[in-house]
């Protein structure tokens, strides 16, 4: 059994390694948010290690993701103008994108006749995990298994997205920001600054968009 502490050790460490080896060949079985938790899983099975035990220590990590989103304020405050410029552009395009992501979802259930709690779970894949988690807890779904749909979600998106955009020969950095924002979140925006400084900043706002009309949709439905 490892202690907590550990547990937030060898999850930096993973994390680093799986960067590395990402970097070094970029596939998606080296994809820091696959390997990472794969290997993790894997380690708390083989040291018979409770998931309390762990997040004693691991809870950390994601304490750090509050100042890492308000870090997001920085290429925001750089590009203001463009924002501003093309803020009516965004805003529709984040409200059509979040409003086939939760459609396409529902759909989805539907056809594969989900247990209701299942399709609640399902519904708000495309937000951030806080906030998706948020959602899922008060339409009825289960956290859980919402943050490992926003997890695959992310995950596919950040990989498939910059081929739908090179196929698609998008251009514009405003849409390709909201394509990778509005669809696929944290993963997306991370993908949408390695493309480009504009496409970061406008994935960035979008992802927030996103979570902000996620969670007053969900709020008014309640």
């Amino acid at each position: 059994m490892i202690s907590g502490f550990l547990g937030f050790l060898f999850t930096i460490a993973v994390y680093l390694v799986a960067k590395r080896l990402y970097r070094y060949k970029p596939i998606l079985l080296f994809s820091p948010l696959l390997f990472t938790p794969i290997v993790l899983v894997c380690l708390l099975l083989v040291t018979h290690t409770a998931y309390d035990t762990y997040n004693a220590g691991g809870k950390w990590l994601a304490y750090m993701l509050q100042p890492a989103t308000i870090a997001f304020a920085v290429p925001l405050y750089k590009h203001y103008p463009l924002l501003k410029k093309h803020a009516a552009q965004i805003l529709v395009s984040v409200m059509s994108g979040s409003a086939v992501a939760v459609l396409s979802s529902a759909v989805l259930a539907l056809l594969l006749h989900v247990d209701k709690q299942v399709m609640y779970s399902l519904l708000p894949r495309s937000v951030t995990t806080p906030i998706a988690m948020n959602v899922s807890q008060m339409i009825g779904g289960v956290p859980s298994i919402t943050a490992v749909l926003v997890l695959i979600t992310g995950l596919l998106g950040s990989v498939i997205g910059p081929y739908v955009i090179s196929y698609l020969r998008i251009q514009d950095d405003i849409a390709r920001g909201v394509m990778l924002g509005t669809s696929a979140h944290g993963a997306g925006t991370s993908k949408a600054f390695e493309i480009g400084s504009v496409t970061g900043t406008v994935s960035s706002i979008s992802m927030i968009l996103a979570a902000l009309l996620t969670q007053l949709a969900a709020t008014v439905v309640v």
